[in-house]
């Protein structure tokens, strides 16, 4: 059908020749998919908790027991060294996949659809989604997000209102020395204090701050697209394929002998095993499409109402400590997070997108 040697859909009565068995492992496949899916998000969201923090500590502690000291010792510096010191090992794995994700989509996704003759249009889309999200994530990681030196200090001082809860006046920063401008936060990676410090992302192995934060939002934007227009593409071409070959028409053979009517469980793993790669691009990009969106709406609205993450999770924890179920020390009295940055949604947007400090900064150089 495709020629090239890229395997055809079954000709007529082709399905009748063959005994293809209900795919027991495609359904561990998906639950698999399903139990890492439910992980990742259960651990996103749950990590800073105090729960969660003990269960960790007590696994911990038995591992302990099980583990070689030596071994134990390397791999907390592995650790270290992988989150808690900048380096590109996650910038050189994050081009590795999306290398190889875009090496399957050209080998095979690509000719196979011209051969169904989608629009080239269509198919070019996520190359240029590529191209300029690797031009945000270049910036994301070479621009400097905000930081303050003696220099600066003073200009900064002045850019937000202190509220005297999380951020009082006249503090200075234990690690460099300087006076803390309000919403800013020293980061122990790049050990330096950061204007507006929103975290530290091990991906661009940059902080997000002030004057980044804009290229970090377009660049998870457009990795997002470029997920969610692959998964379709794909899609798309399997539905077509299917559609083309007529495959719902032909009967199989089940593992007892007898003729069954094609259903859209066999359609699923027939295709799984015709095209396993395709397949596995696909559940792989629709979970990457599903964590991307759902962070890139948690930085969206972030944006929206003039917060930072850091901010996001202080707050949060000022919550939690009026939580019965939370030990707390009595000397910590309970401080109720009030957003006394926000000025309405565009003046926030134009605040993330325009900022003020950094136009001034390049008026002087």
């Amino acid at each position: 059908m495709f020629g090239g040697g890229m395997p055809e859909l079954p000709a007529e009565n082709y399905l009748n020749k063959r005994n293809i068995p209900r795919m027991d492992f495609l359904v561990l496949f998906l639950f698999y998919l399903a139990f890492m899916l439910i992980g990742v998000v259960t651990i996103c969201i749950c990590s800073k908790t105090h729960c969660l923090k003990g269960l960790v500590r007590r696994g911990a502690q038995i591992f302990s027991y099980i583990i070689p000291e030596c071994l134990r010792r390397a791999m907390l510096r592995f650790l270290h060294y992988l989150f808690h010191t900048r380096n590109h090992t996650f910038v050189i794995l994050h081009l590795i996949l999306q290398g190889m994700v875009y090496t399957e989509y050209t080998w095979e996704i690509f000719g196979l659809c011209q051969e169904l003759e989608f629009s080239l249009n269509y198919l070019f889309l996520p190359y240029l989604l590529l191209i300029v999200n690797l031009v945000f994530f270049a910036l994301s990681c070479e621009t400097n997000p905000g930081t303050i030196t003696k220099a600066n200090e003073l200009l900064f001082l002045q850019v937000y209102e202190f509220d005297e809860g999380m951020f009082p006046k006249n503090m200075r920063c234990s690690t460099c020395g300087l006076r803390k401008p309000a919403r800013s936060k020293h980061c122990s990676v790049c050990n330096q204090c950061v204007h507006r410090f929103d975290h530290h992302c091990v991906w661009v192995n940059n902080c997000i701050g002030a004057w980044n934060i804009r290229y970090f939002l377009f660049y998870l934007l457009t990795l997002t697209a470029s997920a969610a227009t692959m998964a379709v593409v794909s899609t798309v071409f399997l539905v077509q394929l299917v559609m083309v070959s007529d495959l719902y028409l032909e009967p199989y053979v089940d593992d007892f002998g007898h003729l069954q009517v094609v259903d859209t469980v066999f359609v699923i793993q027939y295709l799984f095993l015709t095209f396993p790669r395709i397949v596995f691009l696909l559940g792989f990009v629709v979970v990457l499409t599903f964590l991307l969106g759902s962070y890139l709406c948690f930085c969206l609205y972030l944006a929206a109402t003039n917060q930072t993450t850091n901010e996001w999770y202080r707050g949060a924890r000022a919550c939690c400590q009026h939580c019965p179920h939370v030990a707390w020390t009595p000397s910590a009295e309970p401080q109720v997070y009030r957003n006394i940055h926000s000025r309405g949604l565009w003046s926030n947007l134009r605040e993330i997108f325009l900022p003020a400090v950094a136009h001034y900064e390049r008026k002087k150089k």
